[in-house]
């Protein structure tokens, strides 16, 4: 790879950790003005957190649910994109159709068209005794498609939250070819402290590729996220990570580091596959 080719393939990326509460109109106005304050750092991708215009709980999700692309959020999200002319992967938010609702991340590309769509894919249904109690799937429907899109070149691939937890499906957008895997992620203060950068870590040394997580900030009442939003490169290096409160994390991803950890450590290769094969493209 040549100079040139290597600076075409660096991206400036911004995480925006938002706050969030009860009034919708104020959580996309505040996530509106902190897309145009990335831009002006320069970014050209930018993504929000998990349920960045609702507060998070199944109690919330029918309340706040729209439709996908006519909702407000959807109008909010398409009219940012196209005023600040970046890639913006809009979090996640609770969709409706027929009847159902999922926990939806969508993609819209400079012109402000929606290019991606992604349904969580593994509900949230946990017990931990003196932990956390929580069963997304009393509400929500799972999703089944992955979802990818296409910067100058650069393949990203969408997972949320608990999704993170599941290595196939990071290894099925390797497979695709993606270089760049974003979850928009609200993690636990119980998960949160314990796995929330190591899992990021473990993807991203798993499949050679840079990891983005982004959760809200944390609020004062009701559910607290973890925060700590995370930037992880493709040798499982944090190289952004926020703390506890709302703010921007900014990384300028070399792609050509996926090309160097491929080349050197190419364990993509070396796998046995005449003693194991876990998943295949199309084995889903």
């Amino acid at each position: 790879m040549n100079q040139m080719q290597s600076i075409m393939r660096v991206l400036r990326t911004a995480l925006i950790q938002s706050r969030v509460g009860k009034n919708r109109l104020e959580n996309l106005q505040n996530a509106e003005n902190l897309i145009a304050q990335a831009k002006n750092a320069g970014a050209n991708l930018v993504a929000l957190p998990e349920c960045f215009n609702s507060p998070y709980g199944t109690k919330f999700f029918s309340e706040y649910a729209e439709s996908i692309p006519n909702g407000p959020t959807s109008k909010m999200l398409s009219k940012a994109a196209k005023d600040n002319n970046i890639f913006l992967v809009g979090g996640t938010f609770p969709e409706i159709e027929n009847d159902k609702f999922y926990n939806t991340c969508t993609v819209w590309n400079p012109a402000g068209e929606l290019v991606a769509k992604y349904r969580k894919m593994h509900l949230f249904d946990i017990d931990i005794p003196g932990g956390i109690t929580f069963k997304e799937s009393d509400v929500l429907s799972a999703g089944n498609e992955l979802a990818s899109f296409d910067v100058n070149g650069i393949k990203v691939g969408l997972g949320i939250c608990y999704d993170l937890r599941f290595e196939e499906l990071a290894k099925l957008y390797r497979l695709q070819g993606v270089e760049i895997l974003i979850y928009p992620a609200a993690f636990t203060l119980t998960t949160g402290p314990m796995h929330f950068e190591l899992l990021q870590r473990s993807r991203a040394t798993d499949n050679q590729v840079f990891v983005m997580a982004i959760s809200p900030s944390r609020g004062e009442q009701g559910f607290m996220a973890w925060g700590h939003s995370q930037i992880t490169d493709p040798w499982g290096k944090v190289i952004g990570q926020a703390k506890e409160g709302e703010e921007i994390v900014y990384g300028d991803l070399d792609l050509s580091e996926c090309d160097k950890v491929r080349q050197q450590i190419p364990i993509f290769g070396q796998r046995r596959k005449d003693i194991y094969d876990t998943i295949r493209i199309g084995n889903r």
